[in-house]
C-alpha cells in the first residue's frame, strides 16, 4: 500500500480537525501540532488555511458530482434517492461546511462564485430529473406555476441545512441521523407521486407496506 503523501495527509488531518472542532477553532499551526510536524512544513504545501479548505470544498463537489454522473441516465425514483443519498453521505463526511456554511460563503470568494455557478447547474439537472419522472408516471404534472422549480429550492434548502438543525438540537451526529434526515427529507417528494410513483418510493426507501 503506497505511502499517503504528506499534502494528502493534511488535507485528511484539516478535514478530521474543522468536523471536531469548527473552523473558528483551527488554525494552520492547530494541523500542524496534529500531525506532529512544524508549520514551516505545513506551509510548503498549503500557505493559507483557505488553500486547504477550497481543496476540501472542490472534493466534496467531485464526490456528488460522481454521484450524479452514475445514476444521470437512469429513469425511477431509486435514481433519484441513490443521488439523494450520495448527497446526504458526502455533507456528513464533509459536515463542517454545512456547520459553517455562512462563515465560508463570507470569507471564500472563489467558492461563493463556484457555489452559484453550481447552484445554477445543479437547478437544471433537477429540473430535467422531475421532467423525466412527470414523463415516466412517477409524480404528477405541475398543478401551480414553478411547482418542481419550488419544491427542488425547498429540497436544497433542507439538504444543505440538516447538520445545522441536527447540532442545534444537540443531537449526536452518526450514520443513524443520516437515515432519520434521509427520510424525514424524502417524504417531502412523496405528495407529488402518482400511485405508480408511491409504489417505486416504497421500494426506494426500503419501507414495507402495511
Amino acid at each position: 500500500m503506497d505511502k499517503i503523501k504528506t499534502k494528502d495527509k493534511i488535507v485528511i488531518t484539516a478535514l478530521n480537525l474543522f468536523n471536531q472542532k469548527g473552523l473558528s477553532q483551527v488554525t494552520l499551526r492547530t494541523i500542524a501540532q496534529e500531525m506532529g510536524i512544524s508549520q514551516g512544513n505545513l506551509n510548503y504545501h498549503f500557505k493559507k488555511r483557505e488553500e486547504i479548505i477550497e481543496t476540501l470544498y472542490f472534493q466534496l463537489v467531485e464526490s456528488i458530482d460522481k454521484g450524479i454522473t452514475e445514476h444521470e441516465e437512469e429513469n425511477n425514483l431509486q435514481s433519484f434517492f441513490h443521488v439523494f443519498q450520495v448527497i446526504m453521505d458526502s455533507f456528513y463526511t464533509y459536515r463542517f461546511f454545512l456547520l459553517d456554511f455562512v462563515q465560508i460563503m463570507r470569507e471564500h470568494k472563489k467558492i461563493k462564485v463556484h457555489y452559484a455557478q453550481l447552484n445554477a447547474i445543479r437547478t437544471e439537472q433537477f429540473q430535467t430529473l422531475f421532467a423525466t419522472l412527470i414523463a415516466n408516471d412517477i409524480i404528477r404534472k405541475e398543478e401551480l406555476p414553478h411547482e418542481y422549480e419550488y419544491l427542488y429550492k425547498r429540497l436544497q434548502i433542507l439538504i444543505d441545512f440538516w447538520i445545522s438543525g441536527s447540532a442545534i438540537a444537540k443531537e449526536r451526529l452518526s450514520k443513524k441521523t443520516i437515515s432519520y434526515y434521509y427520510e424525514v427529507i424524502g417524504q417531502s417528494l412523496y405528495p407529488y407521486l402518482t400511485p405508480k410513483g408511491k409504489t417505486e418510493y416504497l421500494l426506494a426507501m426500503k419501507i414495507k407496506k402495511a
